[in-house]
């Protein structure tokens, strides 16, 4: 019941309020990557919301979380354009004759095998996706694109203060004005889809780019809760790391509040909880919450940590089956800074996160243990 309560956290206030907005009667709203954990979610807040919900899918998606049937599907091949813009045209009919007020584009792949296969979908895919919707003059109000944090990479890794006990932090944030230097194949495909977003013209975007987000249905942080509840947490690095953390609703809120903001139109926004955490908040949250079993708490050096993400790169070419650690996790595990400036999201559309840590967490254990993951 507990974990209800986090769940539907004012879901009842929030249906009454929207019943009485007039303006969000027969509003349309498509999400790609729909049956993903941040999409899946995204789609639960539009139909709250009252809108027109369409998830976008590809046909091999699981469905699992998407069972409202008050969901249209769309399933849309993003690698091949002449069939994308076929399959727009399809739901364009089916709308009479018009788009899709709003679009969410969700979709991407956070874990491949091949570098290339982050480019062939993050880059490429979001690129055809954008042509298809100016050829079929299917452009909608505002198109919404979750990026990454990770498109900066290791930067502001030098301490710049002392720790105090009024400020234990040393690094400083990553600000919007700092130049992107990404170290992942992952974040470089995000970075080259901004790119070529920021390119179009009489297209209105907002890009937001989220640090690490967990919650239920979340498969990474899963893995570490796993770990914890086997009594082994495995860190990187002996130097100091500030890390950051946003659950998944947060996001959303920033999804609907962004969408329809005027300030936000054609710029890019950070988004955390707004506060900063050593590298074993996380794991002790998650050691508290599974009733404290006893934990082996232990640091890779990265030279370590190295040649077992590369080992396992290996191993899964030869196998054709992910593992967990590869060449682009090493860099995310051993980046030492985090850190990022929300304030122009609170600013320009009012974001205001309403998860700590905490209870972010429990909740999230909640679900996995609900759920038979744990």
């Amino acid at each position: 019941m507990k974990s209800e309560k986090f769940f539907h956290q004012g879901s009842i206030l929030k249906k009454l309020l929207y019943i009485c907005r007039k303006d969000i009667k027969d509003m349309t709203i498509l999400i790609t990557g729909a049956s993903g954990f941040i999409g899946s979610f995204i789609v639960e807040e539009a139909l709250n919301q009252g809108f027109d919900v369409w998830a976008g899918v590809r046909g091999t998606s699981s469905r699992k979380y998407l069972q409202d049937k008050r969901i249209h599907f769309a399933q849309l091949d993003m690698h091949h354009p002449e069939k994308l813009r076929s399959e727009l045209l399809t739901y364009k009919a089916e709308m009479g004759g018009k788009g899709w007020n709003y679009v969410v584009h969700a979709a991407g792949a956070t874990k491949c095998l091949h570098r290339e296969d982050f480019f062939r979908t993050n880059s490429e895919g979001t690129k055809n996706f954008i042509d298809a919707l100016r050829e079929t003059e299917m452009v909608p109000r505002r198109f919404v694109f979750l990026s990454s944090l990770s498109i900066f990479g290791a930067i502001r890794e030098k301490p710049v203060r002392r720790p105090t006990a009024d400020n234990p932090w040393i690094y400083s944030p990553i600000l919007l004005s700092d130049d992107p230097k990404p170290n992942t194949a992952y974040g470089e495909s995000k970075l080259a889809a901004e790119h070529y977003l920021k390119e179009q013209q009489d297209f209105s975007y907002t890009i937001l780019r989220p640090t690490g987000v967990y919650g239920p249905r979340e498969r990474d942080y899963f893995l570490m809760a796993q770990s914890i509840k086997q009594h082994v947490d495995i860190g990187a690095g002996l130097t100091p790391q500030e890390i950051t953390f946003v659950y998944v609703n947060d996001v959303v809120q920033a999804v609907f509040k962004s969408m329809t903001a005027p300030k936000a139109e054609g710029k890019a926004y950070f988004l955390s909880d707004g506060e900063i955490y050593n590298s074993r908040r996380y794991s002790d949250l998650v050691q508290q919450y599974l009733g404290n079993p006893w934990v082996l708490h232990m640091k890779l050096p990265l030279c370590l940590l190295r040649v077992v993400c590369w080992v396992s790169e290996r191993i899964s070419h030869l196998t054709g089956k992910m593992n967990a650690l590869n060449n682009d996790k090493f860099h995310i595990l051993s980046q030492r800074n985090w850190q990022c400036d929300i304030q122009p999201a609170i600013d320009d559309f009012g974001y205001a996160p309403q998860w700590s840590l905490e209870q972010g967490v429990e909740a999230s254990i909640c679900w996995y243990r609900q759920e038979g993951w744990l």
